[in-house]
């Protein structure tokens, strides 16, 4: 047989069907499409000296101007407030529907619908309805949790052992087999997911502040828009102690004392005319020409609609550029926190620098880097791939941790390349899935900073009251997150289980 029949037989670079090559075709494809589409995203740097804009925020970080804040601990008792009564809430809702997930389709559409919608997304509907007051703020979290506390918690009872239940004398009720035999099996899983979800809300509840919700947010994002940033900095050192001793003032213990404390801190609470609300239900957000049964007429609606192309383009180009963004910075950072790599003092830095990044919103992230940079997609695009990054390097980590080299002597380049990335990265794209989906739902909220995603025309809806626009953007926005998230799962590596955020 010739040579020139062998390379013809000989099977192309990442042929195959080996998960090697299948998660290399993935990554490859997914960078060289952010690559391919790279010019059409606005980065432009428009602000005239970014350098010492930045170096006055870090001064403002490194010296907090602690005597210069005013009553602090009331918007810091807000934000604990609404993030423990709001967790609380999608709980009491989400868990009943867990216990239909698997056996509903409509529970499970209604509840990818809920969860597709951003929180502050959420905070603009309701707003129109109770004001600026605590009732919004708790139906901010507790819609969008309550749908996913139902997917997950319906995972997690799915995956319970069959067999004690299957030990149970016949005649048994449904009611007590899951009692007795598959609650306590899953109880240590949804504890601590819930633990993760309540994190998750705190964070939410500081972001409520930039709809104008008086947390933790509003006087931040104002002494930021001010040039305050002595005074930013002793908010975001707040905050970053709040989250970091959470595991002291959070114990369960506490929690009805915080539960009974945070019922006061949330009055008053507002009055709702019914007729209002009825109208602002069935008639505000609906368009005209739908509730006319003019077909012809909502379609030209639609048409109308400025902006709406470009603005569902870049919401999902800025998604994209996140979600390869958050693959690099992933890909870079991980060994920083490893105990494979460094020293004691170069690990805790490292450690450091990614709690930092990953427990700092995006929207909060964005605001910094929109101050700093301009208004254009680049803020945006560093947020989303740092924050993201951040957290999946920090699990992949964590994974990496617990691998024992065979080869302890190699360089550590070596180590990388040969032993612990071919090992860790099944892991690491499973886990860049799963965050595509939330990777979106943050893109669009951006558009609230100025951002021409779809966040930015849904605010304006509501700023002009055309609440139908806003609403039908809205549905666009939970569509698309649908979309992406049925597309991650199916592109997700099998082989690879993804660790559970709750068990942090």
């Amino acid at each position: 047989m010739s040579e020139a029949s062998i390379d013809e037989r000989r099977p192309g670079w990442l042929a195959g069907t080996t998960p090697g090559v299948r998660l290399a075709r993935h990554s490859l494809t997914l960078v060289a499409l952010a690559v391919v589409l790279l010019p059409l995203a606005d980065l432009a740097i428009l602000t005239r000296d970014p350098w010492a804009e930045l170096g006055r925020m870090v001064q403002g970080l490194a010296w907090p101007a602690w005597e210069s804040l005013e009553s602090p601990f009331s918007a810091l008792g807000l934000t604990l407030a609404v993030a423990l009564w709001g967790t609380l809430g999608g709980l009491a809702l989400g868990f009943p529907l867990a216990l239909l997930f698997a056996r509903s389709r409509l529970v499970r559409a209604g509840c990818a619908f809920v969860r597709a919608i951003h929180e502050l997304f959420w905070a603009l509907l309701f707003m129109q309805v109770f004001g600026l007051s605590a009732a919004t703020a708790l139906a901010a979290l507790a819609i969008p949790y309550a749908g996913i506390f139902a997917k997950v918690y319906a995972e997690i009872l799915e995956q319970t052992p069959r067999a004690p239940r299957e030990a149970l004398v016949p005649g048994v009720g449904r009611l007590s087999r899951f009692v007795y035999a598959e609650l306590p099996l899953a109880w240590t899983r949804m504890a601590a997911y819930t633990r993760y979800r309540f994190e998750c809300a705190l964070r939410a509840s500081v972001l409520l502040g930039f709809v104008g919700l008086p947390t933790l947010g509003f006087h931040l994002e104002t002494a930021f828009r001010e040039g305050r940033y002595h005074e930013a900095g002793a908010l975001l050192w707040l905050f970053y102690l709040l989250i970091a001793s959470l595991p002291w003032w959070g114990h369960r213990r506490l929690i009805p004392v915080l539960l009974v404390v945070g019922v006061w801190l949330l009055g008053p609470w507002p009055s709702v005319d019914g007729a209002l609300l009825w109208r602002f239900v069935s008639t505000d957000i609906w368009p005209a020409p739908l509730l006319a049964g003019d077909w012809a007429g909502l379609v030209e609606w639609v048409v109308r609609l400025p902006e709406l192309g470009p603005a569902v383009g870049n919401t999902l180009l800025l998604g994209l550029l996140g979600t390869v963004g958050a693959l690099g910075v992933a890909l870079a950072l991980w060994p920083l926190a490893c105990r494979h790599f460094g020293n004691r003092a170069t690990r805790l830095a490292g450690h450091g620098l990614l709690v930092f990044l990953r427990s700092t919103p995006e929207l909060m992230l964005a605001f910094v880097f929109l101050l700093l940079l301009g208004p254009s997609l680049l803020p945006a695009w560093l947020a989303l791939a740092l924050h993201n990054g951040a957290l999946i390097a920090f699990l992949v980590a964590r994974h990496a941790d617990a691998i024992a080299p065979g080869m302890p002597d190699m360089p550590s380049s070596g180590r990388i390349a040969y032993e612990l990335l071919p090992r860790v990265y099944p892991g690491l794209l499973a886990l860049l899935y799963y965050r595509a989906e939330v990777i979106l739902r943050e893109t669009a909220v951006l558009g609230m900073l100025g951002v021409a995603t779809l966040g930015f025309y849904i605010e304006e809806g509501f700023d002009y009251l055309m609440f139908d626009v806003a609403f039908f953007l809205l549905l666009i926005t939970a569509a698309l997150n649908i979309v992406v998230d049925a597309l991650s799962r199916r592109l997700r590596p099998r082989e690879a289980p993804i660790e559970d955020p709750g068990s942090r």
